[in-house]
């Protein structure tokens, strides 16, 4: 942990924006339950993302579509009990927000009630436009993501670069610039090309997190399963793993197998 923020209590949208202000990278990884978010809270990890992608790893589904708000609640609900230092941010899930203003305003009213995490975040430039402001009114702290942005991908039809035409290029550009016009605190810049990651970030007052976006972000997410090797066959070229979580967890359960097939455990200290 840095030293310049290791004394901190609590990261806030305030204490984001200084570490931007001073050129210090924003670490971000994902939690959905409470016993990964004690440990990456008590490693230090500034930002907690209770994403969507729960959808995906602890639910097993294709895409982040089927999960739902109380889902997402639920999830948050366990990642804030575990956290005494890192901010926690919330995905509103496909279908909380889209429609229209006032049901995203309820949706992310009852995230902030009922789990007690710190901020909000959904996908979208000028498409949900309204639905920021209200948000932002009630006073709650919204993060932007802009690029890939996985909910829409039966739009997209691929999990490729986004951005890369000049067209779509400019148009995120003016969405980024739109959301810090709005008042969102930061912005996730998902798989687009390195150098237009690098133009808007440094167009921006507010922080870039980036993931698949190049060195250039102000800050990066991975999702922990991924950056464990608790998942096996995602392997994305933005992906570093820092463990193979995978295979070590199946060699340890292949060992207490055989301990337990052998009467090796228990063995006489081990019992009372």
């Amino acid at each position: 942990m840095s030293a310049s923020t290791s004394e901190i209590k609590r990261v806030t949208t305030h204490v984001i924006q200084a570490m931007k202000n001073r050129g210090e990278k924003i670490a971000m990884l994902t939690a959905y339950d409470f016993s990964m978010a004690r440990i990456l809270d008590e490693a230090g990890i500034d930002i907690l993302l209770v994403g969507d992608s729960a959808s995906n790893v602890m639910a097993g589904h294709e895409t982040t579509l089927p999960i739902t708000l109380d889902h997402m609640i639920y999830h948050a609900q366990s990642v804030v009990r575990a956290v005494h230092r890192a901010m926690v941010v919330v995905d509103l899930p496909f279908g909380s927000y889209q429609s229209n203003s006032e049901i995203a305003l309820k949706s992310a009213i009852r995230i902030m009630k009922e789990s007690g995490a710190h901020a909000v975040k959904l996908e979208g430039g000028a498409e949900v436009e309204e639905s920021i402001k209200r948000i932002l009114m009630a006073g709650i702290p919204v993060m932007g993501h802009l690029g890939l942005t996985p909910q829409s991908i039966y739009k997209f039809g691929t999990y490729t670069v986004r951005a890369k035409e000049e067209a779509e290029a400019q148009k995120l550009r003016d969405d980024a610039k739109l959301l810090e016009q709005l008042g969102c605190f930061a912005l996730v810049l998902e798989k687009i090309p390195a150098q237009l990651a690098k133009q808007v970030s440094e167009s921006l007052e507010i922080p870039t997190i980036g993931i698949g976006a190049g060195q250039h972000a102000d800050g990066q997410v991975l999702v922990t399963h991924d950056m464990l090797g608790i998942t096996k066959d995602f392997k994305p070229r933005f992906l570093r793993r820092y463990l193979e979580l995978f295979d070590l967890i199946g060699k340890a359960t292949q060992a207490y197998i055989q301990d337990v097939k052998s009467r090796d455990f228990p063995n006489d200290s081990e019992q009372y």
